[in-house]
């Protein structure tokens, strides 16, 4: 635990100096337009729905009346585009490349989301230099001229291109699930998170909850943690059911918002686009028939 400590206040120590440069030279980390929201959707480990909620979190946006651009930052680990039903020729790392313009790897995705695909490639994973994050910042500087909203599909855990995203984000959503190793695992994103911003803007999503109720308890049991040990709470925007058509899109490639839009899953994610565009709390999502039946046998 020292040494992820000390590895986390490194790699803040040296974020400090390279925004003091960067303000030196006339430029703003990470900047975007006044008007263009960024959220980072992260998670303390894989596999708990981390990117089918970012995909299906954007098509939700872009339904509303929103004009989305969701960026696949997990890099080595990257799949938005195959949730998107999509194979592309070029991902966020081409940009890299001189020769290559935003445009370029810019892809038109589902119900007209804008994305970028990530890379997934092992040796993708080491950090980008300075010179490579100033070319990356000037390229992605105009995704806001694309959208007012973009989404970033962080990876999961604390390596350091997940910590950067978090930290420069105005919004963090941290998707778990009820498993006790996936909690320990976003509790130690949360006390990352309040330990090196002052911001507070994180919020908890509870994924494959059975009742609503599930959902509750958890978010209970992680903030009376986080106020213990950390000094500070944590909101829960939102849960999403555990159903089956979410692992039924995964393997059509498709986002089970547009497969199932009546699915539980689907009408909470409905839901959560509704609490975040704007505001109040999440209202009950009825499991309808299919909850009839779960409770009726027991499951």
């Amino acid at each position: 635990m020292s040494d992820q400590a000390s590895r986390l206040r490194n790699l803040v120590e040296e974020r400090a100096v390279e925004e003091s440069q960067a303000r030196e030279i006339g430029e703003l980390y990470f900047d975007v337009a006044e008007n263009t929201r960024v959220i980072a959707i992260t998670s303390g480990k894989g596999g708990v729905g981390k990117t089918s909620l970012a995909v299906n979190l954007a098509v939700g946006f872009q339904m509303a009346g929103q004009k989305v651009m969701l960026i696949d930052a997990d890099i080595g680990m990257a799949n938005v585009n195959l949730l998107m039903g999509s194979v592309t020729n070029r991902s966020l790392i081409d940009l890299l490349n001189d020769e290559v313009e935003l445009e370029d790897v810019v892809e038109n995705g589902v119900m007209g989301v804008k994305y970028i695909s990530g890379v997934a490639e092992l040796e993708a994973t080491l950090s980008l230099n300075r010179n490579e994050q100033k070319k990356l910042h000037k390229k992605l500087g105009r995704c806001s001229e694309m959208a007012n909203i973009i989404i970033i599909d962080t990876g999961a855990g604390l390596n350091r291109n997940v910590i950067e995203f978090i930290l420069a984000a105005e919004e963090v959503l941290l998707i778990t699930t009820p498993e006790p190793t996936a909690l320990a695992d976003a509790y130690a994103v949360i006390k990352a998170y309040t330990t090196y911003t002052e911001r507070r803007n994180i919020k908890l999503i509870i994924n494959r909850v059975r009742e609503e109720e599930e959902c509750e308890d958890v978010a209970e049991k992680m903030n009376q943690t986080t106020k213990k040990f950390l000094g500070v709470s944590v909101n829960c925007l939102g849960y999403i059911y555990d159903d089956k058509v979410v692992s039924e899109a995964v393997h059509r490639q498709e986002p089970f918002i547009i497969a199932n839009p009546k699915s539980p899953a689907a009408r909470c994610v409905s839901e959560l686009v509704k609490i975040l565009l704007s505001g109040g709390r999440m209202g009950s999502v009825s499991k309808g028939w299919r909850g009839f039946l779960d409770r009726l046998f027991g499951y």
